[in-house]
């Protein structure tokens, strides 16, 4: 039986280094930081009453968006998720498109 040998890496096929050709390094951030319109706007009150506010929160299905997309933060989506439900159950806003 012959004995296995082992391979050392190749220098420009190891896996582990940073020294890839065509993969730029140091990117960078690929896209700006979503900041919470009701955060920064202070004028910006929720309200159930509000739809052409919810409106904008909402998906054409009628699904309320999550954070990643519209950038609220926590508290403020929750509150948001309590408006839709309470405009939806006054008839200001339908369940369902």
């Amino acid at each position: 039986m012959e004995e296995r040998q082992e391979r050392e890496p190749r220098g420009d096929m190891d896996r582990g280094g940073d020294d890839r050709k065509g993969r730029g390094g140091d990117r960078g951030p690929r896209f700006k930081k979503k900041t919470c319109r009701f955060c920064e706007n202070k004028d910006l009150i929720m309200d159930y009453k509000r739809v052409e506010i919810l409106v904008k929160l909402v998906s054409n299905k009628g699904k309320i968006l999550p954070r990643r997309l519209t950038g609220t933060c926590a508290l403020h989506q929750r509150l948001v998720a309590k408006a839709i439900k309470k405009a939806r159950n006054a008839g200001f806003m339908p369940f369902s498109v």
